[in-house]
């Protein structure tokens, strides 16, 4: 098998693409020695196509609950009972001061994230009125998480100075149906080929661990390469009390880097970013560093606890990276 991933990261440095087939003999390696020799293939890849830099970005989860999907993995939908804080859009002043706290400490791209199906009508309109400050008040790299949009609405965003757009795919094409049937997976799509016509790059990814199997995952990554995504988050279920997944079984380490390790070798290129549930990962994801990350969310996420920023750029330096800097 040493052989095999040693050929396939040739392949890769090389410039080609790995095939479908070949992904699946990767997500088929078992024993540590196998996943050891895997990661370190990927992270000389990631060395390779993206150098030593670490991106970091925060999340503002501005407009929480009451969200009309029935995704089933998600605290803030109106399917299900659970615990989570609903609240309004917030302020432009508590986005702006939660934007420059963060700028502050070196975060490189900054967010806001709104439950429901897609923002619409005066909350639109007050969104942009936000990253309009935004855009004039900090230096950190703009994005937005805002739901299904249509081409309009993302090039009103694309005005105000974002310059990324986050919409996760979740899962493959084939599984989605099983996670969510409020709105379809073509929907997904659409709103991310969208983005990219409004001229944003776009971040996209899915969550690990909700049932599915390692060919999904693979078919997810695929998929992602195809549409030329540029910021690959990759979540790990947290299950949520309440959910219809709050008793799914968690992944073990082996299997996570394992999962971070296949997408490097896909798309090479791409940014391949820690996500939700790092608290589910040994040293909030340290190793995973070492298996092809190459950035991450940092700070409080949505519903769960992450890493503080100061101890994110202690690890990054432990393991003599660099966080990217900004401007």
């Amino acid at each position: 098998m040493k052989e095999f991933i040693k050929g396939l990261e040739e392949k890769v440095l090389g410039g080609q693409f790995i095939s479908f087939e070949e992904a699946m003999k990767l997500a088929g390696i078992e024993g540590k020695e196998d996943i050891a020799e895997l990661c370190n293939s990927a992270n000389n890849i990631r060395e390779f196509f993206c150098g030593r830099e670490v991106d970091l970005c925060s999340i503002m989860n501005a407009k929480s609950g009451h969200c009309s999907e029935d995704c089933k993995f998600c605290a803030q939908s109106a399917h299900y009972k659970t615990d989570v804080d609903v609240y309004d859009l917030v302020s432009k002043e508590a986005a702006l001061k939660l934007a420059k706290e963060n700028e502050n400490e070196g975060v490189n791209r900054f967010s806001l994230v709104t439950s429901g199906r897609g923002i619409i009508g005066s909350d639109f309109k007050k969104v942009l009125e936000i990253y309009e400050e935004l855009n004039k008040e900090v230096k950190m790299d703009l994005c937005a998480s805002l739901g299904i949009l249509g081409y309009g609405e993302l090039l009103s965003l694309r005005e105000t100075g974002i310059t990324m757009y986050h919409h996760n795919l979740e899962t493959s094409r084939d599984y989605y149906e099983r996670i969510c049937t409020t709105h379809s997976y073509d929907e997904r799509i659409d709103t991310i080929n969208a983005a990219k016509k409004a001229g944003m790059a776009v971040c996209s990814g899915g969550i690990i661990g909700l049932g599915e199997s390692l060919e999904d995952r693979v078919k997810l990554a695929f998929q992602l390469r195809d549409l030329e995504v540029k910021s690959i988050p990759i979540n790990v279920l947290n299950p949520v009390k309440g959910t219809p997944l709050e008793n799914q079984e968690r992944l073990s380490q082996d299997e996570i880097l394992k999962t971070i390790a296949i997408f490097r070798f896909v798309d090479p290129k791409a940014l391949i970013r820690l996500a939700g549930g790092r608290n589910l990962i040994d040293e909030y994801g340290k190793n995973c560093f070492n298996a092809g990350a190459n950035a991450t969310i940092t700070g409080n996420y949505l519903t769960t606890s992450g890493n503080k920023i100061c101890d994110d750029k202690k690890m990054v330096s432990e393991l003599k990276l660099e966080v990217r800097k900004n401007g």
